[in-house]
């Protein structure tokens, strides 16, 4: 379905968050680290579309290197997953915007590697420049709200080492895993105005460390 790059289609997805209820958090501290990535949406392009950015990592990066991923990274001490998220958005695609950009929160999602993930979807705002930080940031892609509605767009597979289904994102050609395809795959959901859980959906064995 094509959703215009406008303040109609700001107002909808926001609805949509907002009549999305998050997992309640645990009430005792969690042995993760918090983090926290922006499902940052902007324009697809010529067309008008709306889009999702994603970022192929950086192949020199300690962690996760040449993988992709939505915009983001850990919580600094004090720092909310909101605040994060913001500020890797600017500090990885130059992109800053204001609280105000926040249109809702995504469960969170714990990862192999040791991370509870929380996801922020946020609107950049039309002609907001996209600058890529080369140190953490091989390649920017806009991915349009359609594609990751198509309904081939996602698939579920099992793996030798684990029970739970790993989730895969095709797109162009490349197989885009958890966490990154979880989170996009629960956005997708929300779209829809349906409240589906992905924290048990399982990560390749390459993206455990």
């Amino acid at each position: 379905m094509m959703r215009p790059f406008d303040d109609a289609t700001r107002r909808n997805i926001a609805a949509a968050c907002a009549a999305f209820t998050r997992l309640p958090e645990d009430e005792q501290p969690a042995p993760l680290k918090r983090a926290a990535v922006a499902v940052a949406l902007t324009a697809a392009g010529e067309g008008g579309d709306t889009a999702l950015l994603l970022t192929l990592r950086a192949s020199h990066m300690r962690a996760h290197r040449g993988q992709w991923a939505l915009p983001g990274g850990r919580c600094d001490a004090g720092e909310t997953p909101v605040e994060a998220a913001l500020r890797e958005l600017d500090e990885e695609l130059g992109v800053k915007l204001a609280p105000d950009a926040v249109l809702g929160l995504l469960d969170d999602y714990p990862t192999r590697s040791g991370y509870l993930i929380t996801p922020v979807v946020v609107w950049a705002a039309d002609g907001a420049a996209i600058r890529p930080n080369p140190h953490e940031v091989a390649s920017v892609h806009r991915i349009a709200l359609a594609t990751i509605e198509h309904e081939n767009a996602f698939d579920f597979v099992t793996i030798p080492e684990s029970v739970r289904r790993v989730v895969r994102f095709h797109h162009a050609g490349s197989m885009i895993h958890a966490p990154t395809a979880a989170l996009i795959y629960q956005f997708r959901e929300v779209l829809a105005g349906r409240t589906t859980r992905v924290s048990e959906l399982e990560q390749p064995v390459f993206a455990w460390k």
